[in-house]
């Protein structure tokens, strides 16, 4: 399951019931991306709420086009996020509470662990066949992505 399947909605309840419509608590769920694409129901919502939800929409669901909110645009922008909180030093709970306070979505901290554990091993597979194919400026660019996501031991 992907690190995006495992983001969701703070406040979910209340914000369902400002919305009055019933919305899933994931974030990146087709109906729940529709709502904070399409901008008409957070009209319902409180001032605070919106504005958060609204800076998510703008980061993550502003696509050249609309089409690409389904083939994983939105997804692909929140990874590079969680990326480069990692990268500035963040760890996961950190990482979940500027998450919390920037958009109104959360995950939880050890998925965000998992998630991150997960890039390492792929840059160090990233880096093994670089080797192997004689590769070095990718081989470069893997163990420098990889000292960025495990930092200063």
């Amino acid at each position: 399951m992907a690190i995006t399947d495992k983001i969701y909605l703070k406040n979910h309840r209340q914000i369902v019931s400002q919305l009055d419509a019933n919305i899933p608590k994931r974030v990146f769920s087709g109906a729940t991306l529709e709502v904070l694409y399409s901008g008409e129901g957070l009209s319902k919502v409180n001032g605070a709420t919106r504005d958060r939800l609204l800076d998510f929409a703008e980061d993550f669901l502003d696509c050249e086009n609309s089409d690409d909110i389904y083939t994983g645009y939105p997804e692909r922008q929140f990874i590079t996020y969680l990326l480069e909180l990692r990268a500035q030093g963040l760890g996961p709970d950190a990482i979940v509470d500027v998450m919390s306070d920037e958009y109104m979505v959360y995950a939880y901290p050890g998925d965000v662990l998992s998630f991150l554990d997960d890039a390492v091993r792929t840059l160090e597979s990233v880096e093994a066949l670089a080797d192997v194919e004689g590769d070095r400026e990718m081989l470069d660019e893997a163990r420098q992505a990889k000292k960025d996501l495990v930092g200063p031991r």
